[in-house]
């Protein structure tokens, strides 16, 4: 299936998760303002934009790990901040931006603790937490390092893992920050091809990246941010224009078409030759 195939396919016209008027930020200082924006189902969502410009926190606020000063976020026509905790962690799964491992433990052992909110008093480990466990494992291709301690992997590998004990969790949505900053770019392709098969699998997975022209190639759907703002979103085919280039991260740039995807490709120009 080609990319511009799997654009159409994408989505329902539904969205289980979405944010109203959202206004967020850290200490008093604002950085969301009156934000609001829907998840596509069955999409693979990329937020784009400059540094600082609130892309991670829109990440964080969908799943509540900050609190939002006004606004709210609707999962499932409930909101966010009245559903219980481990209700939450069955529906939405994160893969922070940051993710430090216990010293010494084992790949099996982090992504194990992906079935953590499906435990309780009244059920323990099971042959079904033990077959998410290794589904997670084919699916990101970890399962022959599963012995293996997580402090010995390469920077694609620890990525792979953290993803893995994310889809442990077997959720629906899933919400990767930065999935691929600091990989090379063999394991920022690893990453992303995955994130394609779980889209085509049946998840809705929303991910911040920094590189345009990955966006642009690999995701569904765009969200393009500046100042705390959404100026834009859409298909990759509608979006990745250079006006919007322009207006986000404030280059010069000529659009054309990559030959290998079919999708915007975008040339940088040089501040001499920018019209």
């Amino acid at each position: 299936m080609t990319h511009s195939a799997d654009a159409a396919l994408a989505g329902t016209g539904t969205s289980r998760l979405r944010a109203e008027s959202l206004h967020a930020g850290y200490e008093g200082r604002p950085v969301l303002a009156d934000l609001s924006v829907e998840i596509p189902d069955g999409s693979f969502t990329v937020i784009l934009g400059p540094n600082a410009c609130g892309k991670s926190t829109l990440l964080r606020s969908l799943v509540r790990l900050i609190r939002p000063s006004a606004g709210s976020v609707i999962l499932d026509g409930a909101a966010v901040a009245s559903i219980p905790t481990k209700q939450l962690a069955r529906t939405v799964g994160l893969l922070p931006q940051s993710s430090q491992a216990p010293e010494g433990i084992t790949v099996a052992d982090l992504v194990s603790r992906g079935r953590h909110p499906h435990q309780s008093l009244l059920r323990r480990w099971s042959t079904g937490d033990e077959d998410a466990v290794r589904q997670a494992l084919a699916d990101t291709g970890m399962a022959e390092l599963a012995s293996r301690s997580v402090d010995e992997l390469s920077g694609g590998q620890r990525q792979r893992a953290w993803i893995a004990m994310a889809l442990a969790q077997q959720t629906p949505l899933l919400l990767l920050d930065e999935p691929t900053t600091f990989l090379d770019i063999a394991h920022q392709i690893e990453v992303l091809e995955l994130c394609t098969r779980l889209r085509r699998s049946g998840r809705t997975l929303v991910a911040v990246l920094h590189d345009l022209n990955q966006a642009l190639r690999y995701a569904t759907h765009i969200v393009a941010m500046h100042d705390g703002q959404i100026v834009a979103q859409g298909a990759p085919q509608e979006v990745g224009t250079a006006v919007l280039v322009e207006k986000v991260y404030g280059v010069s740039a000529r659009i054309i078409e990559d030959p290998e995807s079919g999708r915007p490709l975008v040339i940088p120009r040089a501040p001499s030759s920018a019209d």
